[in-house]
């Protein structure tokens, strides 16, 4: 899957137009448009920007990591996020 897909396909599931994604990275809506349909490439600065605006990786966006690794990215984060808030409940409680 191209770049051009995957930006059309992220905004699409979000229920997001071509404006709604300009307006909140300040990417032209034009440009976007020109994105999507394969007539200019983003270069490094707005694959970056896209990728945070869409919560997902760079390397998903240019299609070389599926959706899979980036759910299982996610995953690893949240699992992390909680071992964490383990350790500190598990801390409190030693210090009662």
């Amino acid at each position: 899957m191209s770049i051009l897909n995957r930006i059309r396909d992220l905004r699409e599931d979000k229920d997001l137009t071509q404006s709604d994604v300009a307006k909140a990275t300040g990417i032209d809506q034009k440009t976007l448009s020109n994105y999507e349909t394969g007539k200019t490439n983003p270069d490094s600065y707005v694959i970056i920007k896209l990728a945070e605006f869409f919560d997902v990786s760079a390397d998903y966006l240019l299609g070389r990591e599926s959706e899979d690794s980036k759910k299982i990215n996610n995953i690893k984060k949240r699992l992390w996020d909680i071992q964490k808030e383990l350790n500190s409940i598990l801390n409190d409680i030693k210090n009662l």
